[in-house]
Order: C-alpha cells, then structure tokens, then sequence
C-alpha cells in the first residue's frame, strides 16, 4: 500500500474505517496500527474483537499433527495479541458487543482467562465467547479425556470471574467429574449458548440441566446417557447429535420456551424406535429437524391424537438423509399430527458405503386415520435428492392430494450435502422437467407449481 493509497483511506469517516477493519483478521488489524495515528485509533473502537488460535498456527504439511511446542507458541500468541489489542483500548467509551476467544486448553489459558475478566470488569463488554480446543481433536483415549478434564478444571476455578461473563462456551474432549457440570452452570450465570462435543461425566452418565439464561444446547457425540433438562426456563433450541442410549438420549423438565429440537443419529441395533410425543413432552416446538445419517430410520409413526400436543405449532419439519431405498409415504404421519405445519423438507441418501441396518423399514407401518385426510396449512414441499421412480412421484402426489393449500413443489436433483453436490450432476434437463412435471401433475390440482431448482 502506498503513502497516497494511506491517505486516501484516512480521509474516510470513522465508521467506514470501522467497518473496513472489523472484517480483517486479528493479525491484519494489529498491522493497521503502524499505518498512522489515525489507524492507530481503530482499534479501540471496535465492536468486535474475534481472535483464534488458527490465525497463528505454524503452516504444516497434510496430516501433519500440532506439537505441543507449535500449541504453546499459538496460545502465547493469542494472548499477546488480545493484551496489544486491548491496550489500545483503555480508557475507550466504545462497547464490545462480541469478544470471542479461540485458544487450546494449556498453561496459558489461566492468562488468556485472566486479560479476559480485567476486560470486563474495565471495559464495556456486552457478549464474551471461548472456544476451548484440545490437543488432541479427535479419537481421543479415556485418559485424554480424563486428562483434559482435569487441566479444564484448574482452568475453570482459576477464572471465575472470565467464566462468570461468558455468553457462550465451546468444549470439547473433556471427562469431568460429577460435580463439575453443576459448578459450571452455577458460575457461568450469564450463558445463553453451551456446546458440548465429546464431553461427559463417565460413559452412559446423566447429565441434569438447570440453567436460568441458557437459550441454545449443542450436545455431540457424547457417551451419556441421558440429558436430563429439568429447568431450562429461557431455552429456544436444543441440538442432539448423535447418542449412545438404548432408551430416549434426553428428557424434557421445564422448558416453555423451546421453539426448535435438531436430532441426529446413526441408527444401531440396540437403539429404539424414537415416539415423538413422549420424547418431547409436554412442549410445542415449532421447528423440527431429524438427521438419520443412515438406512435405519429410528423415529416410530404415531396418531394424530397422540402428536397434536407436541406438534400443535409445529411450522417448518426438515428429515435428512433418508436412505433411497426407504419407502417416503411413512413421513405422512407428520404432516397429519401437524395441523399449522407450513413447510416440509426431505432430503434422500444415496450409499456409498456398506449399510447400516438390514431393518430400515421395521416399524414404520403408518395408516392414516382417515381415508380423506386433509392438511390445510402446508405451502411449500421441497423433495432432495429427487430421483423419477414411482415412489418419488407418488409420495409427491400423495403430498399434493392431501395439502389442499400447497402453493410450491420444490424438487432438487442433488441431495443437500456438499459431497454429493460434487460428485452428481447440479442441474435437471429440460425432458427430465417436463417428463416429471407430466407424471406428478397429470389429474393434480392446476395451482400448484412444480419446480426445479438448480
């Protein structure tokens, strides 16, 4: 950059600048400061302070592992750059709406923790986030996690203060005590979002829940079993990936405000048939999401008498990866126990490897109850993965005939996930529209469009 291209660029309001800056990375907003005066004052404006470790990793080779050498240089890095980035910002009237720290849980975490708690309790700080990586991310052994658990906990009582301020937490890789998870919840007053990947008390543990701000709960790949929430009073959204328990992986205590539940699995031998209406309780969600991520599907079909409690003010249904070979007419029970149910998405599964399950289709018998079974609110049905086979065609047409208000049929070539968008073709021809409009469409109610989407 020139000294003309530097002058230029001073001229520009405060709040130009400002936004210039808040898109650079940390390491590039550091660098600005030497530009000028003028530059030099940016930083302490920021709203946003986002720092994270990947920034100053070494540059390493494919399948090349960190050291823990290459993991100390980072976090010492990190924390330099949030005390040089800080310093610039004392005595600024400018409030942080986002501080999130990205850093490795090691010796110099109780630092990082330390300049993060002076901050707020110095500065205007309205949103802190960590986000607290291991050594080791993945296949960790039981004394990796043991290991990690204990240094997270040195950590945790060192940093009260730091721990007390935070909206939202990221951990991972930790087996903790049973008395840790309570003593986290009741420092950390101010959380409203909590992800947990690999993280437990023990394998097939229980896991209880009271959290008075908590608005989002993302569990991962946990060995518990259960999450029992017992009073969760302002939680929106709750995700559930991937469990182990033969019985329900969570159950629902106070929770009046819970609008969304994400549930995603690979469907084994000894799990069972999921029953909606029990698992969700007493609760009205409006947004349900259910990732199969195998041949097995392990939600049972139930009655309407028995949904409408829970789907009462359901509005939005996603169902992902459904095996290609699993009859589709088994997801009419939803649109059945969801009378104000607006939009329904399916997205299929084409395999790749060897199956999951050979009992893909065991209990999912489903019979309406009722032989002119009408749902007046569903506009929009968007089909993935969209193959022209009779079951294809005659769900979408059973879809229709029972969506007396449908407005859209949205059928996609490719299946939503990334690896597929790659490895199949993005787009139909225009004789595969017109032959499959043709054959869902012929004796179809006029009004309904069908459409292609690239």
């Amino acid at each position: 950059m020139t000294d003309n291209e530097v002058d230029r660029l001073s001229k520009l309001p405060d709040d130009v600048l400002l936004n210039i800056v808040e898109r650079l990375d940390i390491t590039d907003v550091a660098r600005t400061t030497i530009l000028s005066r003028r530059w030099k004052q940016i930083p302490a404006m920021l709203s946003k302070i986002i720092i994270t470790v990947g920034s100053f990793e070494p540059k390493r080779g494919r399948g090349t592992k960190l050291t823990s050498h290459d993991i100390a240089r980072a976090n010492t890095t990190v924390r330099e750059a949030t005390r040089s980035i800080l310093e610039c910002r004392t005595g600024s009237l400018h409030t942080i709406h986002l501080m999130s720290m990205q850093f490795y849980l090691g010796d110099d975490s109780i630092f990082i923790g330390q300049t993060v708690a002076n901050t707020i309790a110095t500065q205007k700080v309205a949103s802190v986030e960590f986000v607290i990586l291991t050594e080791v991310r993945t296949n960790c052994y039981v004394d990796d996690l043991l290991s990690y658990g204990k240094r997270f906990m040195l950590f945790f009582d060192s940093c009260p203060n730091a721990f007390g301020g935070l909206a939202r937490l990221w951990l991972e890789n930790l087996r903790l005590g049973e008395s840790d998870f309570p003593k986290i919840f009741s420092i950390c007053k101010q959380l409203e979002f909590l992800r947990l990947w690999r993280c437990d008390t023990g394998d097939l543990s229980l896991l209880e829940v009271e959290h008075l701000q908590l608005r989002e709960l993302v569990i991962s790949d946990s060995s518990l079993e259960r999450v029992d929430l017992k009073w969760v009073p302002k939680l929106t959204v709750l995700k559930f990936n991937g469990f182990l328990s033969r019985d329900d992986p969570f159950s629902l205590g106070y929770v009046p405000q819970l609008q969304t539940v994400s549930i995603t699995n690979v469907g084994l031998s000894w799990h069972k048939m999921l029953k909606l209406s029990e698992l969700l309780g007493k609760t009205a969600i409006s947004n349900l999401h259910l990732n199969f991520r195998c041949e097995k599907i392990w939600v049972k079909p139930e009655g309407r008498k028995q949904l409408l409690p829970v789907f009462r003010k359901l509005s939005f249904v996603n169902l992902f990866n459904i095996s290609e070979e699993c009859d589709l007419n088994w997801t009419m029970f939803i649109l059945q126990g969801a009378p104000t149910l607006k939009e329904l998405c399916i997205t299929g599964k084409r395999r790749y490897m060897h199956e999951f399950s050979e009992e893909k289709d065991k209990g999912l018998e489903w019979e309406p109850s009722a032989l002119d079974f009408n749902h007046h609110s569903l506009a929009e049905l968007c089909i993935y993965g969209f193959r022209a086979e009779d079951k294809f065609v005659r769900y979408a047409r059973n879809i229709m005939e029972a969506a007396v208000n449908l407005v859209a049929v949205n059928l996609y070539k490719n299946p939503g996930c990334e690896k597929c968008k790659r490895r199949l073709p993005s787009g139909w021809t225009w004789t595969e529209m017109l032959l499959i409009r043709d054959k869902i469409s012929k004796g179809m109610p006029s009004n309904v469009g069908i459409r292609f989407p690239s």
